[in-house]
């Protein structure tokens, strides 16, 4: 078999792998469940190649997200839900109909406005997802409460955001930064005096509420949390590797230092805007 730049190919491959007589064990083995993390690490791979702006990374992450679609896909065509083809029609069908004023008739003169009815045809959808699934007998949200459809499996800071996000739509939000950073100044003296209790829960608890406080904050400011602690992580991380380095020209190394020798260069690095 060929590489080649057609889908078809791609498909091809993903169901040879799992043939259950002449496939790859591992793959054959997979399920939605067992892949479901390596799908949201290439998530973070796509991204890690555009925050370093590396074209090259980057089309190679895009094909190992492709795969994890196409790997879901041919999971449920195996057990008769779905397949590749039926993704990509209900994909096509959502963005013909999410703009009108593109392929249909509406006008949006401007991003507020294509915004506006990209809301408003998503709300028709929702509804009409909803009789689909009750008429096919499956679960639907019709019980369930406002907030409840942000996916728990979101990474931590992102439902955070998604959560306040969806509250703010209905008035339950702060208007300005400052009221957030007075609860965020509140959070820090709860969590001193959780710590004074050594009871692990509820520090725990109050740790857990400074950091959805944090997340507020940064929504109010127009910083996307995520982003902001990735960047804070390349900062620390380019930080120590220049500890690395100045410690290696010296002879020595980090087990071999200690935190006072460590700290100055620390602050070596950041003067020199590591």
């Amino acid at each position: 078999m060929q590489p080649s730049g057609k889908i078809e190919r791609l498909l091809e491959i993903m169901a040879a792998l799992r043939d259950p007589e002449t496939g790859c064990p591992w793959d054959v083995e997979q399920s939605f469940e067992t892949i479901a993390p390596y799908t949201l690490e290439e998530v973070y791979e796509v991204l890690d190649a555009i925050e370093r702006q590396d074209k090259d990374d980057l089309r190679e992450e895009l094909g190992d997200l492709l795969l994890q679609v196409v790997f879901h896909a041919r999971i449920a065509e195996e057990e008769g839900s779905f397949n590749f083809a039926d993704v990509v029609q209900a994909i096509t069908h959502k963005m013909i109909r999410r703009h009108p004023h593109v392929f249909g008739d509406e006008e949006a003169r401007s991003a507020g406005m294509a915004k506006g009815a990209w809301g408003r045809i998503k709300q028709e959808e929702k509804a009409e997802r909803e009789a689909r699934r009750a008429k096919a007998g499956l679960p639907t949200l019709e019980e369930n409460g406002y907030l409840d459809d942000i996916p728990r499996a979101f990474p931590a800071l992102l439902r955070a955001l998604k959560l306040q996000l969806k509250a703010a739509k209905v008035g339950f939000d702060w208007s300005e930064p400052e009221p957030i950073l007075a609860k965020i100044e509140e959070e820090i003296a709860e969590l001193k005096q959780a710590k004074l209790s050594a009871n692990q829960n509820h520090i725990e608890e109050e740790y857990g509420d400074l950091l959805f406080a944090m997340v507020n904050l940064g929504r109010h400011l127009n910083i996307d949390p995520e982003i902001a602690l990735m960047r804070a992580n390349d900062k620390f991380l380019n930080r120590f590797h220049y500890i690395e380095k100045s410690l290696k020209q010296n002879g020595s190394s980090p087990e071999q230092s200690d935190l006072e020798e460590m700290e100055a260069l620390w602050q070596q690095a950041k003067k020199s805007g590591f």
